[in-house]
């Protein structure tokens, strides 16, 4: 997906905050993260939903990308339903795997747990965002796939990333 951009990593470290703030920034769309839509009010949630969460996630992007005329940041994919699915139920279904290989973004910002962990009742995870980091760059690795390691606080990882973005749009027709 040459025109897309995928903002992954674990949970606080500002993907949310980074794709909007990276938007708004290039004049152009984001994809929110489903999940929050589909957990809200739910006490608990089964490997099923994380199927559901992938697939629902796809077609919001799928039609949003039918109006954005520039680059399009995806604040989440489904290397984060990967890696979530895998670390809280020891495995992934088969749709994700496959999936995840075949909707490839043209760039990854990969956000590094730099930054200090925000409770929020969807976030299940304060101590092991580093474990989590290194399972969200393997997967990157082993796949091949153009990835960006983003750090910094505030204002400073936005224009981390924005430097990565400028030099990936630079070598692609947007």
């Amino acid at each position: 997906m040459q025109n897309r951009i995928s903002i992954c990593g674990p949970e606080s470290t500002a993907k949310t905050w980074l794709s909007s703030e990276l938007a708004k920034y290039y004049k152009t769309c984001f994809v929110e993260e489903y999940s929050r839509e589909y957990l809200k009010g739910k006490e608990s949630y089964k490997k099923e939903d994380i199927l559901r969460i992938a697939k629902t996630q796809l077609e919001k992007e799928e039609e949003i990308a039918k109006y954005c005329k520039s680059v399009l940041f995806c604040d989440t994919d489904l290397l984060v339903n990967k890696i979530w699915s895998r670390y809280v139920f020891g495995e992934t279904d088969k749709w994700i795997d496959d999936e995840f290989i075949k909707h490839e973004y043209g760039l990854y910002l990969l956000c590094f747990p730099d930054i200090e962990w925000e409770y929020d009742p969807l976030r299940e995870n304060p101590d092991n965002r580093d474990l989590l980091f290194e399972m969200y760059e393997a997967e990157l690795k082993i796949a091949g796939f153009n990835y960006k390691i983003v750090r910094g606080k505030g204002n400073k990882r936005l224009q981390n990333a924005v430097k990565f973005v400028d030099d990936y749009l630079k070598n692609i027709k947007v």
